[in-house]
């Protein structure tokens, strides 16, 4: 698009501008420009001045709209977002990841000095910074090569806010194991891995958090800090020492004894903090006490750079709320004893442009005097809007006529190649003759042309003669967002949560559930082995060798439930076994018969995509993920099949089902079929309504809507609509299955929610399902291990990857206080949405909504919770859905699946008392447009916290920075999810064996009788000799990932396998000890093992018995085996054991590594001593 951006500076007022900047005048403003053509003037500047550029803007959403219209012009490594929040209490507590780490990422670039644009909203220049001196100081450089010094290096980390850990998984955190530093910058996509010889770096690369396996090497990296507070020893001192000087003052100054008492008490405990080393989590406030001289943005960029701000009088506007704010919070603090007088929280923004010696360019759309400001270059620019055709062509070549006819340049700008070729061609349909450009630099003038770019919005320069239209003003179409690179990736993939704790209940597979109390070393006949230590009743333990790993599972059960432990060598086990098998079985034997019938069933097949359908769908203006591009190509697979679909779509709240489901529907409709999309509830039947109401809108499909919220007379015209096969898709709860309905030609049915619906409605359900493809949503996540024991029964498409956050969701955690409840609601008020206030108290919580309305004086709030009718509830959700109210005062019951886009806030009171999946599914809920939403978890004012709360709340804090918060929630969710799919039934049976357990015990019957065959014994192989062969502590510490370890060389069953593990240890570890190259041996020789036939290796004092399994032994050909065995002598004998042969290795008086090579050696040969005969058959 560099055409256009020549274009637009060959201007006079541009060089005019320009020229001003040059000569050096302090203050230019430029009035007249509107939406995007700002953006084009700042590409200009940028690319003719060749100076780095800082641009405020009044808000955070007013920034994004400027980076998206920028990346089409600059390239992305010189564009950055400087994301701040507009609430200052929220972000003196703990603040959300993701903005900190586009923020450090800002600062990180110019502290290089580099050129570039940073964009910024007002409450992000207003912030008081570590001086950009310090900052530079903690980028540090790694290179290949150079020595470095472990001690101060690890110091400095943590100054820079870095976390030590076992293993590094999420950004902040960091370790060190033997010669290798793991670290996870919060810029980085993936963590980065150091390996030193010594002192010296020997290598850096990249390594994925998910299996810490390396990715690519590099020469160098620079790693930055975490936080913005950078505080090095001496500025905590002098924090300490104006903290104390200032406590003193503020003590004359207060006359409350209260205040007085409560203040001594805070700031000393903040003192004490600080002192031993601890920064307190509200830092943030004392900031400008640590540093001589406080910096913000506008130091931090290069020397000659410019300064541009957006809508000058805006800025000034929301910088003086945001003061008149600031100095209420502080009040409220002084008269709570929580703060100190005279600290500066924030930099007043007059006092930024008067003391900053950098050129300031004020853009205004009119042109006014601005106090505070004397610009000594005045430019005024003729920019008009462009007017929004809405898809009217006639109007839109009227237009264009009007343009020909005054010679004007009209560029029209399409996303990419095909929306280009498109726009072609609906413009040839109305004779409209434009050029199509793909080279970009050089533009026609006076000529209709189509562009590939996209602009938030189009304007034109009537003095200029030049327009620019984009597709939102002609079709009004959303354009796609061109996908901004996330570097934290939300998408912590479910991981496996069967990792190990101590204290765990565990499942042995026949000894029953036990507590698990770590890993242990025993020395048994001067050898070491690793054991998995488990206690049973009356204090039994049992040692599990980690070779038989795979018998123990985590038990996972309902949560808050806890398992009975079961005696050892007792009976009990037995019986519950049992009784789960017969269970198993009979769910088995319906799983096959339903598959069986669904194979044999005919149904329709739908032709393959058409172009509508493709046009459709690059109509959904957000990106899809993986998961959900996967999902819809599983799903039309389905339905071009002649068999019909019954596909069950799995994905959490706000992954994107619906789309995928609309997508589905829109098929079947082109086809000629009739959809039915039944709800559970009469809100989501409104909510989807709307919804296909929006992605239908240019489409002639025409929708019906069944619930009680439509009139009689609207109903009787769905029905008739429906008979005649003038409705195509109709939406609606249990109503659409009533017998009064009937379907001239049923295609497609999508049943959402399906857990909520009962049984009689399932039966409904069944006899409408006869030969109709059916697509099933649901929002408990499918356990991966359930998924597999039905594969093949019943088709699942899962999305795991939530979608690229639309915005992130601000989260905070913090103590309940009046003001901040005021004045978050206030900030929601004003910019027009609404707030969940989720209080978990059904006695009074009619209570605390009088109370917030105190609080909030305009605010006009409601309350629903579960013990209210359904009618009533519904009453109170519909209109605050429809906007009859600001504030929900509510129990948990927003969990489920309601969708109310302009709510973007929540705050949680007593946030301390949730489980993390709820708080998860309730962080789900806010956030769903295209705003900067608010999460607050508040707990009560406690002076001191119980260790549990802290403990808790420490988990929630963790839980904002996404992850582990994570694991937990699924954990619990997919155990709901396993009881959904199964039936309610198999609840109890699933909890008596664990989760893990039943589904394999669910697998092996399944594949039993789809097989009809018993399952065949598993030949299992013993190897038992007295070698030292485990991982030692030295090597690896950690008891989880030497469990993991174990795990991997339990499941070895090919060479491949074998070196793939060196390799990934090597990498992890650093250089393996002999301990576990014996490890490695044993591997090895067990796959040979397996191959030859062996039943056992075991040892007994001075001698090994190699023992063969019976097929095997009648085939072997003894000759054979005797010219092996030869080879070493008198060491090997040979015998029969029944029908078994066996081979005896005596090694009495051997060295160790000698008579284990030999027996590697003998394992390795004997899978060639069969007969000859045998041989030629196979």
């Amino acid at each position: 698009m560099n055409g256009l951006q020549n274009l637009f500076s060959k201007q006079d007022d541009v060089h005019s501008l320009i020229a001003g900047i040059d000569e050096g005048l302090k203050e230019q403003i430029v009035s007249g420009l509107t939406g995007s053509s700002r953006s084009l003037l700042l590409a200009s500047v940028y690319e003719k001045t060749n100076r780095p550029i800082l641009l405020v803007t009044h808000n955070l959403l007013q920034a994004q709209k400027f980076h998206e219209d920028l990346s089409s012009f600059i390239p992305e490594e010189e564009l950055y977002i400087y994301p701040a929040n507009e609430l200052i209490a929220a972000d003196l507590s703990v603040a959300s990841p993701e903005l900190r780490a586009q923020r450090v990422e800002a600062l990180n670039f110019w502290a290089e000095g580099k050129k570039g644009i940073v964009i910024a909203p007002i409450p992000g220049v207003r912030r008081v910074l570590p001086p950009k001196d310090i900052w530079k100081r903690h980028q540090l450089a790694f290179n290949l090569g150079e020595d470095i010094e472990l001690e101060p290096t690890l110091n400095k980390f943590i100054a820079m806010g870095y976390n030590r850990s076992e293993m590094v998984a999420s950004p902040g955190e960091f370790s060190i194991r033997g010669g290798i530093i793991d670290i996870y910058p919060i810029t980085e996509p993936n963590p980065i891995r150091i390996e030193l010889f010594d002192t010296e770096i020997d290598s850096i690369r990249t390594f994925s958090s998910e299996d810490q396996r390396s990715i690519e090497k590099l020469k160098k990296v620079t790693i930055g800090p975490v936080s913005e507070a950078l505080l090095e020893t001496e500025h905590i001192e002098r924090i300490i020492t104006r903290l104390e000087s200032g406590l003193s003052k503020s003590l004359k100054k207060l006359k409350d004894e209260k205040t007085k008492e409560q203040l001594v008490q805070t700031i000393s405990y903040e003192l004490e903090q600080l002192k031993m080393g601890n920064i307190p989590d509200k830092i943030f406030k004392y900031l400008s006490l640590a540093y001589e001289d406080p910096a913000s943005l506008i130091d931090y960029l290069p020397v000659n750079g410019l300064v541009f701000l957006d809508e000058i009088s805006r800025i000034q506007e929301i910088n003086d709320s945001l003061e008149k704010e600031e100095a209420g919070w502080y009040t409220d603090l002084l008269s709570q004893g929580q703060i100190i007088h005279d600290i500066k929280l924030a930099h007043p923004m007059q006092e930024l442009i008067m003391k900053s010696s950098r050129p300031f360019i004020y853009l205004s759309l009119f042109l006014r005097h601005v106090p505070h400001t004397n610009p000594q270059n005045i430019l005024n620019f003729a920019s008009k809007q462009m007017q929004n055709f809405h898809g009217q062509m006639n109007v839109f070549k009227a237009e264009l006529e009007r343009w020909k006819k005054g010679k004007y340049t009209v560029v029209i700008l399409g996303q990419d190649e095909e929306r280009v070729k498109k726009l072609h061609s609906v413009l040839a349909d109305y004779d409209i003759e434009a050029a199509e450009l793909f080279n970009a630099d050089s533009i026609l003038p006076g000529k209709v042309q189509i562009l590939r770019g996209s602009l938030n919005s189009g304007f034109e320069l009537p003095m200029q003669k030049f327009s620019i239209i984009t597709e939102t003003e002609l079709f009004n179409k959303k354009s796609k967002k061109s996908v901004r690179r996330q570097k934290l990736s939300n998408a912590e993939r479910i991981k496996s949560y069967s990792e190990l704790k101590i204290g765990d209940y565990v499942v042995h597979v026949n000894h029953g559930i036990g507590k698990y109390l770590g890993i242990e070393t025993l020395t048994i006949n001067g050898v070491h082995k690793d054991y998995l230590n488990i206690r049973y009743q009356a204090d039994d333990k049992l040692y599990v060798p980690v070779d038989q790993i795979d018998l123990v599972q985590k038990y996972v059960g309902s949560e808050g439930k806890e398992p009975k432990l079961y005696k050892l060598g007792g009976t009990e086990w037995k019986r519950v076994k049992s009784k789960v098998q017969s269970s198993v079985e009979n769910i088995a034997d319906d799983l096959i018969k339903l598959y069986a019938e669904r194979e044999a069933a005919k149904g329709y097949a739908f032709s393959p995509d058409g172009d509508m359908q493709r046009e459709f769908e690059t109509s959904f203006a957000y990106n899809e993920t993986e998961d959900q591009l996967r999902s819809i190509v599983e799903i039309k697979k389905d339905m071009e099949r002649e068999r019909p679909m019954d596909r069950l779509l799995c994905g959490d709240v706000g992954y994107g089902k619906t789309e995928v489901a609309i997508r589905a529907a829109f098929k079947a409709i082109m086809d000629g079929k009739q959809v039915a999309f039944l709800v559970p509830t009469t809100i989501l039947a409104q909510q989807h309504y709307e919804t296909l109401r929006e992605r239908f809108q240019d489409y002639p499909i025409s929708i019906g809507h069944m619930s009680r919220f439509r009139t009689k007379k609207q109903q009787t015209e769905t029905i008739k609509g429906l008979k005649a096969g003038t409705v195509d898709i109709v939406v609606g709860t249990h109503r659409i299955l009533s017998k009064d309905i009937v379907y001239r030609d049923l295609g497609l049915l999508i049943i959402d929610e399906e857990q909520r619906f009962g049984v009689t409605h399932k039966e409904k359900i069944k006899r409408l399902k006869t030969n109709v493809d059916v697509l099933t949503l649901t929002a408990t996540p499918i356990p991966r291990t359930l998924h597999m024991s039905m594969l093949g029964v019943r088709d699942l498409s899962v999305i795991e990857t939530p979608p690229e956050n639309r915005f992130p969701i601000q989260t905070y955690v913090m103590e309940y206080n009046g003001s901040l409840v005021t004045e978050a609601i206030e900030r929601e008020l004003a910019r027009g949405g609404q707030v969940y206030f989720l209080y978990n108290r059904v006695e009074d919580i009619a209570r605390k909504a009088e109370e917030i309305s105190m609080l909030v004086p305009d605010a006009r709030v409601t309350y629903a919770h579960g013990q209210m009718t359904e009618q009533e509830l519904e009453a109170v959700m519909f209109g605050f859905l429809e906007g009859e109210y600001d504030v929900l005062v509510s129990t948990t019951i927003i969990e489920t699946g309601v969708d109310i886009p302009n709510v973007n806030t929540l705050i949680v009171n007593e946030a301390d008392r949730m489980g993390l999946s709820q708080l998860y599914q309730l962080r789900g809920r806010v956030g769903r447009s295209n705003r900067v939403a608010y999460a607050f978890f508040t707990y009560r004012k406690d002076k001191v916290l119980t260790e549990v709360a802290e403990k808790r709340l420490q988990s929630i804090k963790e839980f904002t920075e996404l992850g582990s918060g994570f694991k937990i929630a699924m954990r619990d969710l997919s155990i709901r999810g396993a009881g959904n799919i199964l039936g309610a039934q198999q609840h109890g049976f699933i909890d008596s064996v664990g989760f893990d357990l039943y589904s394999q015990m669910l697998k092996e019957a399944v594949d039993a009788k789809r097989n009809d065959q018993p399952a065949e014994e598993k030949n299992t192989l013993e190897i038992d000799v007295e070698v030292d062969a485990y991982i030692p502590d030295a090597y690896i510490m950690d008891g989880h990932q030497k469990i993991e370890m174990y795990k991997r060389f339990r499941g070895i069953a090919s060479l491949e396998e074998v070196e793939e593990l060196q390799d990934e240890m090597i990498d992890r570890f650093g250089e393996y000890p002999e301990e576990v190259s014996y490890l490695f041996m044993i591997a090895e020789m067990k796959v040979y093992a397996e191959k030859a036939g062996i039943e056992s290796i075991k040892q007994l004092k001075q001698e090994i018995s190699i023992l063969l399994r019976e097929k095997v032994s009648s085939d072997v050909d003894g000759q054979k085996v005797f010219e092996l065995g030869s080879k070493y002598g008198r060491m090997v004998g040979f015998g029969m054991d029944g029908n078994r042969m066996k081979l005896v290795l005596h090694i009495k008086g051997v060295e160790q590594s000698k008579w284990l090579n030999i027996l590697f050696e003998m394992a390795k040969g004997l899978q060639y001593v069969k007969k000859e005969t045998q041989a030629t058959k196979n």
